[in-house]
């Protein structure tokens, strides 16, 4: 099995989404190549909607997969300004490019010193060994 890629440019939640900054107090975010792997073959993404306000660990979309449906959680508080609108054609693009291709949505947060309270690579990888 391939060890799975987790970008140290980033940052994590325990719920394995990534986080980038995109700048301007914006990020887009993703799930991580240890999620969509656990998931399997992803066959529908659901978003939220752009303008959209989220909490920090609130539900704001699902990810199917052929075994299971899981939940997709703001990693952060702020409002939606973007959503990736591919996935609804290629959900499989949550599969093979996690990182790029299958981002999920951008949001502009409402406190970007609470980026420091996501997991590092580092903290990241200790999580799910």
């Amino acid at each position: 099995m391939s060890e799975l890629e987790y970008p140290a440019d980033l940052r994590y939640t325990s719920d394995h989404e990534w986080v980038r900054v995109q700048g301007d107090g914006v990020v887009r975010v993703g799930i991580t190549s240890y999620a969509q792997d656990a998931l399997g073959d992803v066959v529908y993404v659901s978003l939220p909607a752009v303008g959209d306000t989220v909490s920090s660990g609130d539900a704001c979309g699902e990810v199917e997969s052929t075994k299971s449906v899981s939940d997709l959680y703001a990693p952060l508080e702020g409002e939606v300004t973007a959503v990736n609108d591919q996935l609804d054609s290629t959900p499989e693009l949550v599969n093979s490019d996690s990182y790029g291709e299958g981002w999920m949505f951008e949001m502009r947060v409402a406190d970007e010193s609470a980026l420091d309270d996501l997991l590092d690579v580092e903290g990241y990888r200790e999580h799910v060994s």
